[in-house]
């Protein structure tokens, strides 16, 4: 024994010559699987999740066959000759396999090409030495089966145990009551989501490291026992045959190079992965609470593009609703949803020139209401948490504006929400009759508009919308209640002799009885006044349309969701 392993150095020496490729490294590049892109868990991950998975399963599939031979090889000497044939079949066959990520196929099926005849070669030898295929051939490829295969598995049952958990616990804290809220069930269903995300997050991170890494140990687990193989053959023909060449030591020699290679590329990458897992665990720690602090986590209200998941109700009746969720995403002035599993997303709604505000809706919290331009189609969204619900209002505000279109669209919208919070005054009936009771003296001037043309209209034609002063009264503010005539009535304002208690009615009825009573149309309805701004004509429906939605997307930037209740009278001759 300690003969034949002495002269290991010293190459074949057969009569046959082979041709093998110069250089031996196999590995040109290696697709992996986005470690940072895990917290977010979108449908574009999952998809790219699945053919690594379906990568894997190859990978496990041929590197069962390729065991089952070398096996063969081990267990039955007398059949040598076959087992060694069907190996070498094999190897040939690999450029028939299909892996998803066989970047480097060619190399690789040219190296193991050569080894197959190589091995074609060597089925007349019969006799292989037991212990030397056991420690240099079985032991590599069955560690690679019993192991590192086994592990992806466990991983990947692991990971659709916590990616469930997560599902269920998220959809159990979107169902919390708002009018029945129980602060212990709240608080238990918060510490669920919390702990079924941080578990999904960290699963999802060391499966995406063993996937990542698996495409490394494939080729050492498939090269290092053909290695090892041939290293034990040429122990047992005995040293310094003449029948072996030069050219095949020198070829093993670089394909040992690129296995080490190889190896320690695969240490490096793991050791950067393991680095990456640790980084994002510290500085994800607060995103795995639903409902982050505000204070550390403050809304970013210059974004023109964002993603995530909402939850959209869909109507499945005449009263009846549901709720789904999914993922969305803006592309352009378009929003966009994708459900997992999907390879593309749809058309939800084009949010060009669009109203959106926060609504009160029924029994979720944190819900928003996207309205199209034209009015014809709405579709009520609820967000994670107030600052994730906040952040896709003025998304979609700043995108309803073409601000997206611009060059520097963040600097485009921090400006334009700068002027709108400048120009947008929201003025409380309670100050003002708080101010008109003080002493007459030098007064304040009102926050007037900021010429939007001068401020944002020269940056870009596309923002020609937001250039008001043509149509709107300069100098006004956005008035967002209505005095009701009992406010009016106790507001304790001093009335001159003769002053009546009647109110100046705001949109200029006299308030007598008039004959429209005995209309035959004469219907009351219920409204709620949302603000009033002052414009110069209102013979055009763009007035209108612009008005309204100047309105709606100051009520969301100041966050007021207060709106006074009216009635409105319809009949044949007046609205009143």
């Amino acid at each position: 024994m300690k003969r034949l392993w002495a002269g290991f150095p010293l190459c074949f020496r057969l009569g046959v010559r082979w041709r093998f490729p110069q250089s031996g490294v196999i590995m040109i590049g290696t697709d992996k699987l986005p470690i940072e892109e895990t917290l977010e868990d979108s449908p574009q991950t999952r998809s790219l999740l699945g053919v690594f998975e379906e990568d894997a399963a190859a990978i496990s599939s041929y590197s069962t066959q390729l065991f089952h031979a070398m096996r063969r090889i081990y267990e039955a000497q007398n059949e040598l000759s076959a087992a060694t044939h069907l190996t070498s079949k094999l190897l040939k066959g690999y450029e028939k396999q299909r892996f998803p990520l066989g970047g480097d196929d060619e190399v690789m099926t040219s190296t193991l090409q050569q080894f197959s005849k190589v091995i074609d070669e060597l089925s007349s030898c019969h006799a292989v030495l037991s212990t030397q295929l056991a420690d240099a051939m079985m032991f590599p490829i069955n560690q690679f089966k019993e192991r590192d295969l086994k592990e992806i598995l466990t991983l990947k049952e692991v990971f659709q145990i916590a990616s469930n958990d997560h599902d269920m616990a998220i959809n159990r804290y979107s169902r919390l009551s708002k009018k029945r809220e129980n602060e212990k069930t709240k608080f238990e269903i918060t510490e669920d989501v919390y702990t079924a995300r941080k578990k999904q997050h960290q699963t999802m991170m060391h499966y995406f490291c063993a996937l990542n890494t698996i495409q490394y140990k494939k080729k050492i687990a498939i090269l290092e026992p053909l290695l090892g193989y041939m290293q034990a053959q040429i122990n047992f023909f005995k040293m310094g045959s003449e029948n072996l060449n030069e050219q095949l030591e020198e070829f093993l020699m670089n394909i040992g190079t690129s296995v080490q290679n190889v190896r320690r590329e695969m240490d490096s990458d793991l050791e950067n992965m393991h680095q990456t897992i640790q980084d994002m665990e510290a500085a994800s720690e607060p995103l795995y609470l639903p409902d982050p602090d505000p204070k550390k986590l403050p809304v970013n209200r210059n974004l023109t593009r964002k993603a995530g998941y909402l939850n959209i109700r869909n109507k499945t009746g005449l009263v009846s609703s549901s709720w789904e969720r999914q993922y969305f995403f803006t592309q352009g002035g378009n929003l966009m949803s994708q459900a997992r599993g999907d390879v593309a997303g749809g058309l939800v709604m084009d949010i060009d020139n669009c109203s959106v505000m926060a609504v009160d809706c029924e029994d979720r919290r944190y819900c928003f209401q996207i309205t199209s331009f034209d009015g014809k189609k709405s579709v009520i969204l609820q967000a994670e948490s107030r600052k994730d619900s906040d952040e896709w209002v003025t998304t979609i505000n700043n995108i309803s504006k073409r601000i997206y279109l611009t060059d520097n669209p963040e600097e485009m919208a921090a400006r334009v929400n700068q002027s709108a919070m400048e120009a947008i005054t929201p003025s409380p009936s309670f100050q003002q009759r708080h101010e008109s009771m003080r002493p007459s003296g030098p007064s304040r001037p009102r926050a007037s508009r900021t010429n939007s043309t001068g401020s944002i209209g020269s940056d870009s034609s596309v923002l020609t919308a937001l250039s008001l002063d043509s149509i709107v009264a300069p100098d006004t503010p956005i008035q967002f209640d209505i005095i009701s005539p009992v406010s009016e009535d106790q507001s304790g304002q001093p009335r001159t002799p003769g002053q009546t208690r009647r109110r100046t009615n705001p949109f200029g009825e006299s308030g007598e009885k008039s004959e429209s009573e005995d209309s035959i149309l004469h219907q009351l309805f219920i409204v709620r006044f949302l603000g009033s701004m002052e414009v110069k004509s209102d013979e055009s429906p763009e007035v209108v349309y612009e008005t309204m939605r100047q309105i709606l997307a100051a009520r969301a930037i100041h966050n007021i969701f207060r709106m006074t209740e009216s009635h409105l009278l319809v009949t044949c001759d007046c609205l009143k």
